[in-house]
C-alpha cells in the first residue's frame, strides 16, 4: 500500500493512493495532524487497516502531491555514493573512508508532478535521482545490524542541484542544494517491511525519455545500514527525518558539454518496488 500527502484547494490531507486516485484518511485520525505525526506514532499499519475497503475520495486530477512527510526535522543527503560517481572526480583517489554529507531544507523540495523551479541567478539546474528513506524509530549510535528497524518507509527523490552555486565556497555545497522547489520528493511512502526492498534494487533517471542514470543499491559505497549508523553517531535521528541516499553517475553536469535542465523537460526517477517520481521544469 502507498500513502501520500496531497493538497486539495486550501486543504492538506494524507491518505492512501491507488490507481483510481486518493483516499483521504486524515479525517479518521484527528490526533495525527500530518504524515509526520503518523510516522512518529508508528501509525502506517493503522492507515493501512483503515484504508481497507474505503472508496476513493479524490479521483486523479483533483489533487496535487506535496512532499510525503511535511516539515521533517532533518533532511540529510549522502554525496558521492556510487563507484562511478567517485571516478567522476578524476582525482585518482579511491573511495573515501567516510561519506560526504550535507543538509537540505524542506522548502527546497516540491511534490510529484510539480515543476522544479530554475532561478534567474543561474541556468545550471541539474537532476540527481535517489532513494529516500524515512526514519520511523529514532535513535543515537544505531548499530548497522539494527539500522533497518529504524526505517518506516521508502520514497524517491530528485535531488535538484544548482551546479555553479555548489562551488561558490571552498568546501561548502549547501547553497547550491537549497533553492526553493529545486528538487522533489515523492510521490508517496511505501512502508518498509523487509531488507529485499533496499538491498539490491535498480534506480534509474530518465530525462525526456532518455535513460541518464542507471545503477543498483547493492553497489553503493556506503550502504544504507552504514548511513544510518554513521549519521546517528553525531546527531539523534527522530521519526520523520529523511535520508537521501546518493545518486548514480549520469547527471547533466557530467556530459561534454553539460546538459542542464531547461523549461519543459520531464524527469522521471524510478526504483523497483517504490514507483516513479515525475517532474517538469519551469523558470521562476
Amino acid at each position: 500500500m502507498k500513502f501520500a500527502t496531497v493538497n486539495t484547494g486550501n486543504t492538506q490531507l494524507y491518505g492512501a493512493v491507488s490507481e483510481a486516485g486518493f483516499t483521504a484518511l486524515s479525517p479518521s485520525f484527528p490526533d495525527w495532524a500530518t504524515m509526520r505525526d503518523v510516522v512518529n506514532a508508528a501509525g502506517l499499519p493503522s492507515l493501512a487497516k483503515e484504508a481497507q475497503g474505503r472508496a476513493v475520495t479524490h479521483p486523479n486530477d483533483s489533487f496535487t502531491y506535496a512532499i510525503p512527510v511535511p516539515n521533517p526535522e532533518k533532511i540529510i543527503c549522502v554525496g558521492v555514493n556510487f563507484p562511478d560517481r567517485n571516478a567522476e572526480y578524476k582525482d585518482g583517489q579511491d573511495a573515501p573512508q567516510n561519506m560526504s554529507l550535507f543538509p537540505r531544507f524542506a522548502r527546497s523540495f516540491t511534490g510529484h508532478d510539480e515543476a522544479l523551479v530554475r532561478p534567474p541567478e543561474t541556468p545550471q539546474l541539474d537532476y540527481e535521482g535517489e532513494i529516500a528513506i524515512i526514519i520511523g524509530k529514532g535513535g543515537r549510535r544505531i548499530l548497522q545490524a539494527d539500522a533497518y528497524d529504524h526505517i518506516a518507509a521508502l520514497s524517491l527523490c530528485n535531488e535538484g542541484t544548482l551546479r555553479d552555486w555548489v562551488r561558490h565556497a571552498k568546501f561548502n555545497v549547501t547553497q547550491g542544494k537549497n533553492w526553493d522547489s529545486s528538487g522533489a520528493i515523492g510521490p508517496w511512502l511505501v512502508p518498509f517491511e523487509r531488507a529485499e526492498q533496499l538491498d539490491d534494487i535498480r534506480l534509474t533517471t530518465h530525462v525526456n525519455g532518455e535513460l541518464r542514470q542507471d545503477d543498483r543499491t547493492s553497489r553503493m559505497l556506503f550502504p544504507i545500514r552504514r548511513q544510518i549508523e554513521y549519521i546517528s553517531t553525531f546527531t539523534t535521528l527522530v521519526p520523520g527525518d529523511i535520508i537521501i541516499t546518493g545518486t548514480p553517475t549520469g547527471a547533466g553536469a557530467r556530459f561534454d558539454p553539460p546538459r542542464f535542465l531547461v523549461p519543459g523537460d520531464e524527469i522521471i526517477v524510478a526504483a523497483e518496488g517504490i514507483g516513479e517520481l515525475r517532474n517538469t521544469v519551469r523558470d521562476e
